[in-house]
């Protein structure tokens, strides 16, 4: 999406989000250019430090990034992510195109983070931008009561949260990407 910067100008900025099925918790992360490989895989591993653990299943919409191709219903993803998804050990569940069951929580979120958090804000940096976002998801995208579910997501995380897997070896992707993820 596009927003006003300081410098008077309007700013392309790009973001993924993440949301819990069941409390509704989010995680937004945003970049000031297009995504790579490289950077999907380091957000989802942001995403786990953020949640404190992975789900068992992680639902996607369709992106290029994480599919080449569909052949028959067998899922075709790029070599990168079917490294990243092998040694996280995380199943894959790619949502069927116009699919709203399946779709319906994430693009609240995107409509949600574009309407409510990035719509009124100017572009600074991306380093502010980002913080800005986090302590939005505090104040406002965990802790408002939710819409759907009358609940607090921070609350409904709070017992969601011993049911996540736990992550070790945060950030040891080189065989994946060639270099440590930290250097990105």
């Amino acid at each position: 999406m596009k927003v006003p910067a300081t410098n008077g100008t309007f700013k392309r900025l790009y973001f993924i989000g993440f949301i819990l099925a069941h409390s509704r918790y989010k995680y937004v992360e945003w970049l000031d250019r297009p995504f790579r490989a490289s950077d999907l895989i380091r957000m989802h591993e942001n995403a786990f430090r953020f949640y404190g653990g992975m789900s068992i299943e992680i639902v996607y919409d369709q992106d290029r990034l994480l599919a080449v191709s569909e052949n028959a219903g067998d899922l075709i993803m790029t070599v990168e992510f079917t490294k990243y998804q092998q040694s996280r050990k995380f199943k894959v569940y790619l949502c069927r195109k116009s699919d709203p069951e399946s779709k319906g929580k994430i693009e609240q979120v995107v409509k949600y983070v574009k309407k409510n958090f990035a719509k009124n804000r100017t572009f600074d940096n991306l380093r502010d931008w980002q913080e800005s976002s986090i302590n939005w998801l505090k104040r406002t995208g965990n802790y408002k009561v939710h819409h759907n579910t009358k609940k607090r997501p921070v609350e409904v995380f709070a017992l969601e949260k011993p049911h996540l897997q736990p992550v070790s070896g945060i950030y040891i992707f080189e065989d994946i990407l060639g270099t440590s993820i930290t250097e990105l």
